[in-house]
């Protein structure tokens, strides 16, 4: 499958920095765009693949990445400039959302689940068409699913050791499973390697506050404006540290834990 968003922000972070190197060599403008686009993808010749490059280009404008105009006096097409937020973008271009091809393979070299991974991928898909509310719910699902993923390392090990569960562990609400998880691991502090409960004190109320408050402002809003991008924005880049904390939390139960 022709990855066309991927390729058109690698192309236009290249070009700005091209650019930047040496303003001589003119500003970023439609035509030359598709034509590199054209030289790494090859030039389809069935329409729908034509189309759906154009409505990758357009989408650019749409979501706010790129905006018509280079200066004042090339102040229409086919000039063109990438915006401040599209400049965020490119800064963290491998993985960031709006990049989902590289988000999602940032993804796959983790174990995460795959009840959280749709849920993920739905997340981006919602998030890339400026639909932020309702990618905050899919964000904060994912994250649930990632606790009930600890919830159940701990107690096939505790069956195992026929250790004694916390009180909540296995409660339904998902914020007393969460916090009975880190009852049992702080109550587990000296056997923990330093580097993993550091990060897991430090990140893990900070990963659950931060994910589960966007969403909660998604499905009880206070305001007409609860969730805005950069919110959305902070919750799908904290999600993948989440995973990778998750990751090294569930190896450490299951194969070090006594």
């Amino acid at each position: 499958m022709l990855d066309i968003r991927s390729t058109f922000l690698e192309i236009i972070a290249e070009k700005i920095a091209y650019i930047r190197k040496d303003p001589s060599h003119g500003s970023l403008q439609q035509e030359s765009i598709l034509q590199e686009l054209h030289k790494r993808l090859g030039f389809p010749r069935q329409i729908e693949i034509q189309q759906a490059i154009l409505t990758c280009w357009y989408d650019l404008f749409r979501n706010g990445v790129l905006s018509w105009g280079s200066d004042l006096s090339n102040a229409n097409p086919p000039f063109c400039h990438v915006t401040t937020q599209g400049q965020k973008i490119l800064e963290k271009l491998s993985r960031d959302p709006s990049n989902p091809n590289g988000y999602m393979a940032f993804l796959q070299n983790t174990a995460i689940n795959p009840i959280a991974l749709t849920y993920i991928e739905e997340a981006l898909n919602t998030y890339n068409s400026n639909c932020f509310k309702a990618s905050a719910v899919m964000v904060g699902a994912a994250s649930e699913s990632l606790v009930l993923t600890i919830r159940e390392s701990l107690i096939k090990k505790m069956n195992t050791k026929e250790l004694s569960k916390h009180s909540n562990i296995k409660d339904w609400r998902v914020k007393n499973i969460s916090e009975s998880i880190e009852n049992i691991i702080k109550q587990r502090k000296k056997d923990i390697p330093n580097s993993l409960f550091e990060a897991f004190e430090a990140y893990w109320p900070a990963f659950i506050h931060q994910i589960r408050t966007v969403r909660n402002d998604s499905g009880h809003p206070s305001s007409i404006n609860p969730v805005t991008q950069d919110n959305v924005h902070a919750s799908l880049l904290i999600f993948l540290e989440f995973v990778t904390l998750v990751d090294n939390l569930t190896n450490w139960i299951e194969n070090t834990m006594t």
